[in-house]
């Protein structure tokens, strides 16, 4: 199976389900250069996230679960 059959969440919509921010302070944060995916610092909030990705923010790793179709 490819990434491209993959079920994907946006960054913003990740970062509240796992209870770190609101919508509006997961704009703020992603927008400010405060959230790292994979590696690399993020500022588009509709990043599309797969299973396997990491997301950073503040002391905290996050890694996105295998999601149902």
């Amino acid at each position: 199976m490819t990434n491209d059959h993959q079920p994907t969440i946006h960054l913003d919509q990740f970062l509240k389900r796992c209870g770190v921010a609101t919508g509006g302070q997961a704009k703020l944060m992603i927008q400010g250069g405060e959230v790292i995916v994979n590696g690399e610092v993020e500022t588009r909030r509709r990043r599309q996230l797969r299973a396997g990705d990491e997301v950073a923010f503040l002391d905290e790793l996050f890694v996105v679960a295998p999601m149902e179709h």
